[in-house]
């Protein structure tokens, strides 16, 4: 591989492992307000069996998605799916305010036992997934081939970076969340600013459907240009350093908003 191409591999999967942070603090809060109605070690265990369970799920996926990359249609679903998630996010974190969204989930899980709290975990976890891998695979499917085969339908380099980004957000979400849920108290603008970049890589994904030879709305060499590279990220520098600058930095995180 050319250094350039190195180089350009290595940004990405640098974006990734920063998304993928962001994404698995916010998940990690998530999953502990779901356990935390259990005895401490029933928590972990139902933690650990979610975390075996979405790891399961991601590798998996991470398969069957490199055969199935190329079909337009499934690009053009991810692209609405990433959007989706995002508007929706957004919108309920200026709508509904953290603590009612707590209490709600707090009021679902409470009285559950602990194999039904592990169940709702793992579903938590496969949405948590499928975000994950689709933000990946927005952000890989228009780098330059590598050269390094092909895995399904998919280059190897291509691959990889994908693979290594939901490896990483498993393991963020496992024994780095405290780390990333402090930024986010600390920097709570960066939670909707992480959120937003889902939606521009969604835009992303839809930029390279609709250059799909059998749409052919774009131009097929459009997502590759140097042009769209550099608008596409000029605006992701943008959103996070918007999400950094326009938060109000606070000092301390309380005990309960960390992550077990």
């Amino acid at each position: 591989m050319e250094l350039s191409l190195i180089l350009e591999y290595g940004w990405v999967l640098l974006l990734l492992v920063a998304l993928e942070g962001l994404l698995a603090a916010d998940n990690a809060l998530v999953l502990a307000v779901m356990v935390k109605h259990l005895p401490e070690e029933q928590r972990k265990k139902a933690l650990f069996y979610g975390l075996a369970g979405a790891f399961v799920f991601r590798f998996g996926s991470l398969f069957a998605i490199s055969f199935l990359v190329d079909v337009w249609q499934v690009q053009a679903i991810g692209a609405l799916y990433l959007l989706f998630i995002a508007a929706n996010h957004i919108l309920r974190k200026f709508l509904v305010k953290k603590g009612e969204e707590e209490a709600e989930v707090t009021k679902e899980t409470k009285k559950s036992g602990f194999w039904l709290t592990v169940f709702k975990v793992e579903l938590a976890d496969i949405a948590f997934a499928v975000d994950s891998i689709l933000a990946a695979v927005a952000l890989a499917v228009a780098l330059p081939d590598s050269g390094l085969g092909h895995i399904g339908g998919l280059d190897g380099g291509k691959f990889f970076v994908i693979f290594a980004g939901g490896m990483i957000g498993l393991i963020i979400m496992r024994f780095a969340a405290n780390l990333f849920v402090d930024l986010l108290h600390r920097r709570p603008g960066l939670e909707v600013a992480a959120f937003g970049i889902v939606g521009w890589v969604g835009v992303k994904l839809a930029v390279y459907t609709m250059s799909h030879p059998a749409l052919a709305i774009l131009p097929e060499g459009f997502p590759k240009s140097t042009e769209w590279k550099i608008t596409f990220y000029a605006v992701l520098i943008g959103i996070a350093l918007a999400g950094w600058f326009l938060s109000k930095e606070k000092q301390e995180v309380p005990v309960e908003e960390k992550a077990s």
